[in-house]
């Protein structure tokens, strides 16, 4: 009988897998290459979220203002946005609704928390609700919110913060 020889010939030994140095080599160009692209990607992310919640603002808004001509009063603090979607509960408001004013349901911002709603505001210069979003840290009244009144700044002049400078300054009575 014939013994069998190894299909790799002799002496010449198979290679099982890959060496230490090449190893490192690999993982050390994808580490660079994820520190490279990463940060790019989640400031896309950032900045897409931050506009999305900003549209979501002036769709409030337009919402808002289509309820003031209707009912010749913004919703107070305590109905909140809920209002948009909500008939009320008082008969001679009831009558005056005409909504739902919105298509969807109340949404969330970007980051999974709940817009906040003012009314009668205490931010900014005009009669109209504050509406803001705690940001990406969750947290209300920090430096990162999105808000859609404008401040004035120390020097008298004024820094708007979302939506167009014209509609922000209407009030109730301008609708």
């Amino acid at each position: 009988m014939k013994s069998q020889q190894s299909r790799t010939g002799r002496g010449i030994h198979p290679r099982h897998g890959f060496s230490l140095v090449e190893l490192m080599i690999v993982l050390a160009i994808l580490v660079l290459l994820a520190g490279l692209v990463l940060p790019r990607l989640l400031g896309q992310q950032n900045k897409a979220d931050i506009k999305a919640t900003q549209t979501q603002l002036n769709s409030f808004k337009q919402a808002l203002q289509s309820y003031a001509i209707d009912n010749r009063t913004f919703p107070d603090t305590e109905e909140g946005l809920r209002a948009l979607f909500r008939k009320p509960e008082d008969e001679q408001r009831a009558r005056k609704w005409d909504g739902p004013y919105m298509d969807d349901d109340l949404p969330v911002d970007p980051w999974g928390n709940d817009y906040n709603y003012e009314y009668p505001p205490t931010n900014g210069e005009r009669d109209f609700p504050n509406i803001w979003s705690n940001g990406p840290d969750g947290e209300s009244g920090t430096e990162d919110d999105i808000k859609n009144w404008t401040e004035s700044s120390e020097s008298g002049e004024e820094s708007s913060s979302g939506g167009d400078r014209e509609t922000d300054r209407g009030s109730a009575r301008d609708l």
